[in-house]
């Protein structure tokens, strides 16, 4: 708040007091001038009320602001998409009924995406990506014959078809923050529970969550109406639905009276990081950062008990089948066997030197396997307490999964192993030879670990390898702002020209540092993206207007059919090329026509029409995609933005089908691409000074600041002295402290189809601190690279020195 308007606020306050305390002391005396006195107080009142009002409005001027415009991002992938390119963070088997014995693997990974593994003759391949996230995926599950359910850091939860192609049926969105986890029951394919960081844990009725939705009216659609955030604004929150299946638009939203509400579980104060459910969905077991398990009845959210005993985050919860007996495995490094009945702890196995992380159980619930940050693989025998270590990785283990007598191991590795694991006889195991007894205080665990005593573990090699792509784990956007040298995990190093989404070059296993000095350009372009590899790839991200603010000449892009000094907004051809399939589907696909029943179309009907034919049959929306900013069709980059409608989304670029509804992206892509229009920019000019060199005896050509486009080249700069002093033209051709010099091409000194400063042969040179310019070089590079000074920029021309 404003100084003045606090002593402001001071004084009224005091004045205020002081007066109906001689007011009531006027009352009480039976003064006459009550009248007076009251008028006073009616304006402190006022005067009061209006430094409220100046105070709100100073306070929140935030609310009167335009709302941020969604951002763009596209996703460009490597050139084998089938393979995940981040961490594994969940594994799931689905023995289909549909397919006869072909067994599936569904595995879901922080790159955002889930795929479906098939097995020809035991030789894995990905048979289909599931693909709508936008964010890590943390969890996934099956229920009932087909549905599989993921959640994700992008907050929601979605229902897929895991035998389609990849069609997401559902969108569930309820949770504030990224959701962690997830439970299912066997025997129950209606009942999913997911929990996450907002410390949230809402129970689903699948079926019911999955009813047909009717589309609500263009004025219920909003997402505001519903969602994360709605969370607070009623005791009952409303589920926010949204159908991404192919034949239809990206989202459908749901009106909050049609909307579906799940089963809450209050009670958690922090972050739920594990779920486990009985097969009958009677019993759910919830853990997290609070180091308890609390114990829920999901058919009406209510806690039937609390169990203490582990003394840091639960990561990870077992219920066996009757939901009597409860696994868990804590960042204390302990796995602890509960008996539920009991409501006590009754076993306690210090196994693991570091955080488990992963548990999966034999049907008999009498041997468990177990995983986590100490990157081992071990097996237990819960009755006996005898301990093997299976096997160890070199990346810590997010979950395992049992299929027949193997298990499926992840990791923060991108790929995924199947292990040996004799799940019906696991005797067999300990045959091998190098158990021990699990403990029942970590620190002995430790102690022996640092002793060197481990066992060797059982299995040096995995059955089946699944293999990943690399991660990105290092990147550096060069200075000419469309190149990113990458380096991944295994160290390769390569080249990616972002406006065409594809590997320039794999320079393989070299210097990062080296090659990035080698590949610098004394060039100086506007930042018009941001990078991040969060999801393991090159993800860039467009903001609005910061995107439009880079430019360069056609004939610098090599773009043909154009004259080689038009200005190529690089967002807004990046733009085209990534919406060029949409455009083309969308260009094609048939128009509504009069009904044959006799129905005549409303005027709002009529114009909305109108204005989709003429949008489709603009100019701008014509434009072809110029070379430079081709995207692939094979492993194309996924876009992933957010309209007025419905929430974030995620798809490749060819596979949209132009029946998806134009709010379903950001107002100003749409602007850019069909309009051409784009938003008010800063700084596309520079200002400059040109001087003759000091002791020069050349003619003044100028004598005030000029301006000009930050791209304009110094060999036009050259050329405009030239003419000056060749043609002796008047000094007003050129505008002085005002708009973009029009400097000239033509009047015979600028022959057509080649580069001027190779035809001219100027003798006059360009300087800048005494350095001598390059012609190709921009005036926003010698303001970067050689002026390097706040001040205006000051260039000085003489006549070439021969050499």
């Amino acid at each position: 708040m404003d100084l003045s308007l606090f002593f402001f606020g001071i004084i009224t306050v005091l004045a205020f007091a002081l007066v109906i305390f001689s007011f009531v002391l006027d009352i009480l005396l039976f003064e006459e001038d009550d009248v007076v006195n009251l008028l006073v107080l009616f304006f402190l009142i006022y005067s009061l009320e209006e430094m409220h009002r100046v105070a709100s409005s100073g306070s929140n001027g935030g609310s009167v602001r335009a709302r941020k415009e969604k951002k763009l991002t596209f996703v460009l992938n490597d050139a084998n998409d089938t393979q995940h390119c981040a961490g594994v963070n969940c594994l799931d088997v689905l023995k289909s009924s549909v397919s006869g014995d072909q067994s599936y693997l569904f595995t879901g990974s922080r790159d955002g995406t889930l795929k479906r593994w098939a097995f020809d003759e035991d030789k894995p391949f990905c048979s289909a990506t599931f693909e709508s996230h936008v964010d890590w995926v943390n969890d996934a599950a099956l229920v009932g014959d087909s549905t599989l359910v993921s959640c994700s850091s992008d907050t929601t939860v979605k229902t897929w078809d895991s035998l389609s192609d990849g069609v997401c049926t559902r969108t569930l969105r309820q949770h504030s923050d990224y959701v962690t986890c997830l439970a299912v029951a066997a025997q129950n394919s209606n009942v999913v529970a997911s929990g996450g960081l907002g410390g949230e844990v809402f129970i689903w009725d699948i079926e019911a969550a999955l009813s047909p939705v009717t589309k609500a009216n263009d004025s219920t659609e909003d997402s505001s109406s519903n969602g994360a955030n709605g969370i607070g604004n009623s005791q009952q929150p409303v589920a926010s639905l949204r159908n991404v299946g192919s034949s239809n638009n990206i989202s459908v939203q749901s009106s909050p009276s049609h909307g579906y509400a799940p089963t809450v579980a209050k009670g958690h104060k922090e972050s739920v990081y594990a779920l486990a459910m009985n097969d009958t969905g009677t019993t759910l077991v919830s853990g997290g950062t609070e180091k308890v398990l609390r114990v829920w009845d999901p058919r009406t959210g209510s806690k039937s008990m609390k169990l203490r005993g582990h003394t840091d985050n639960v990561r990870v919860l077992l219920l066996d089948s009757t939901g009597r007996f409860c696994l868990s495995g804590s960042s204390d490094s302990m796995i602890r066997l509960w008996d539920l009945g009991q409501q006590r702890c009754v076993h306690t196995y210090a196994v693991h030197t570091d955080s488990v992380w992963a548990l999966a159980c034999t049907p008999s619930f009498n041997h468990v396997y177990s995983g986590g940050r100490d990157q081992s693989l071990y097996l237990t025998d819960l009755g006996t307490r005898e301990s093997v270590l299976l096997c160890t990785k070199e990346h810590p283990i997010q979950q395992l999964a049992l299929q027949d007598e193997s298990i499926w191991v992840a990791t923060t590795d991108s790929s995924v192993e199947r292990w040996p694991a004799e799940v019906q006889s696991p005797q067999k195991v300990f045959q091998r030879g190098g158990s021990f007894l699990a403990g029942n205080l970590s620190f002995n665990r430790a102690r022996v670990s640092l002793e060197g005593l481990n066992p060797p573990p059982a299995y040096k090699e995995p059955s089946m390898t699944i293999p990943g792509s690399h991660p990105i784990v290092q990147h550096e956007i060069l200075n000419n702002k469309r190149q990113i040298l990458t380096k991944d995990a295994a160290d390769s190093v390569k080249l990616w020209n972002i406006t065409k989404g594809v590997v320039v070059e794999d320079y393989g296993k070299i210097s990062f540092e080296e090659k990035k000095e080698e590949l610098f350009e004394m060039v100086s372009i506007p930042s018009w993206f941001t990078v991040d590899t969060r999801l393991g790839c090159l993800s860039v991200h467009l903001e609005t207007p910061q995107c439009f603010s880079a430019e360069m000449y056609s004939a610098d892009l090599k773009v043909s059919g154009r004259p080689e000094d038009d200005k190529i907004n690089l967002a807004r051809e990046t733009l085209k090329g990534l919406m060029g399939h949409w455009l083309a589907k969308k260009k094609h696909k048939p128009k509504p026509q009069a009904s044959t029943s006799g129905d005549i179309l409303s005027v709002k009907d009529t114009k909305k029409n109108l204005t989709a034919s003429k949008t489709e049959d603009s100019s701008a929306a014509n434009d072809p995609v110029y070379p430079p900013f081709e995207f692939p069709s094979v492993s194309p980059p996924s876009i992933i933005t957010e309209g007025s409608q419905g929430g974030p989304w995620r798809k490749k670029i060819t596979e949209f089908t132009g029946t998806e509804d134009d709010k379903d992206f950001p107002l100003w892509c749409l602007d850019a691409v069909l309009n051409n229009r784009l938003p008010p920019r800063e700084n596309t000019k520079l200002s400059f000074f040109l001087h003759p060199c000091e002791g020069s005896n050349v003619q003044v050509v100028t004598l005030g600041k000029l301006s000009a486009p930050r791209i304009l080249r110094v060999h036009k700069v050259t050329n405009y002295v030239v003419e000056k002093m060749v043609l002796d033209s008047p000094l007003d051709s050129l505008p002085l402290d005002g708009g973009p010099q029009p400097l000239f091409s033509g009047n015979g000194l600028l022959p057509s189809g080649s580069k001027p400063w190779q035809k001219l042969k100027p003798s006059i040179e360009i300087l800048c601190n005494n350095q001598v310019l390059a012609p190709e070089m921009s005036l926003a590079t010698v303001r970067v690279y050689i002026w390097k000074k706040p001040e205006d920029l000051i260039l000085n021309y003489r006549v070439a020195i021969a050499r």
